[in-house]
């Protein structure tokens, strides 16, 4: 090997050792979420002031992040940090919807703090919501590195550009895809397995919509798949399980498979 295949790897060295590492971030997204919800963790704070001071630090350390990763150098980074914390009343709102969609619609749900504490679907909604909230300020890497890291806890993968409105459930979970360019409206339920995906992966396509609309008050069911960026499921709908869907549907409807499966008795 000679030694411009060298000086390529350590330039490229180099440039990994700026950005800290993926746990370092996934280390303080858990400590923003977990400060918003206290459930998840046993730390008390006695005070407004403490608490305040709590949130400064990890602004600090979001600022320190977001320059360690030289997304530009004209960047304002302190202001982007400050808009970030800023609007964490409002996604600390949003995700309390969520608590309420999967609270009222789980049966076997005892407790929001039983949610909180215990749900891999509020779980990967939170990193996704923390995520999409840094994605939208043009925060680099870290809103990816959340979901993914979301996606290797749950199995949830929830793309950080997703469109996703409020009181949003997903009941277990497992396998669950949604796409960079999908949008789903408010009071919408998926089932583990759901894929909303694209009919294409070419890479010319970066740049349009690939991925379905899912609009309000719609339940997919686990394992159905739905693909495109002109699908569109109309309102109220539901898509029952295992379904292959490439075309839009009208609000109000109901699509299934026809029952196939025979029971035979077992001759004695």
């Amino acid at each position: 090997m000679n030694d411009d295949f060298y000086r390529h790897i350590l330039n490229k060295q180099q440039l990994a050792e700026t950005v800290p590492s993926n746990k370092e971030i996934t280390t303080w997204a858990m400590q923003v979420i977990r400060l918003l919800f206290p459930e998840q963790s046993k730390k008390v704070f006695i005070s407004i002031g403490q608490l305040q001071d709590e949130f400064d630090k990890l602004k600090q350390e979001l600022l320190h992040i977001m320059d360690a990763t030289k997304a530009c150098d004209d960047c304002d980074n302190t202001n982007r940090a400050k808009s970030f914390f800023d609007q964490l009343p409002e996604l600390y709102r949003v995700l309390n919807t969520d608590i309420q969609a999967i609270f009222n619609g789980d049966p076997a749900a005892r407790s929001e703090f039983e949610v909180i504490r215990t749900y891999p679907g509020f779980f990967a909604i939170s990193c996704y919501r923390l995520a999409h909230s840094l994605y939208k300020h043009e925060v680099p890497l870290l809103p990816r590195i959340l979901t993914e890291y979301a996606h290797s806890k749950t199995g949830i993968d929830i793309h950080p550009a997703a469109e996703i409105g409020e009181y949003f459930y997903i009941d277990h979970g497992t396998g669950l895809v949604i796409g960079e360019t999908t949008v789903i409206g408010k009071h919408v339920k998926l089932y583990q397995g759901v894929t909303l995906g694209a009919l294409s992966v070419d890479k010319s396509m970066a740049d349009t919509k690939r991925h379905p609309t899912v609009e309000d008050n719609v339940v997919i069911y686990s394992g159905a798949t739905i693909l495109g960026g002109e699908t569109v499921v109309g309102y109220d709908s539901i898509i029952g399980g295992n379904v292959w869907l490439t075309k839009s549907v009208e609000p109000h409807s109901r699509v299934y498979h026809a029952p196939t499966v025979k029971v035979l008795k077992k001759s004695k």
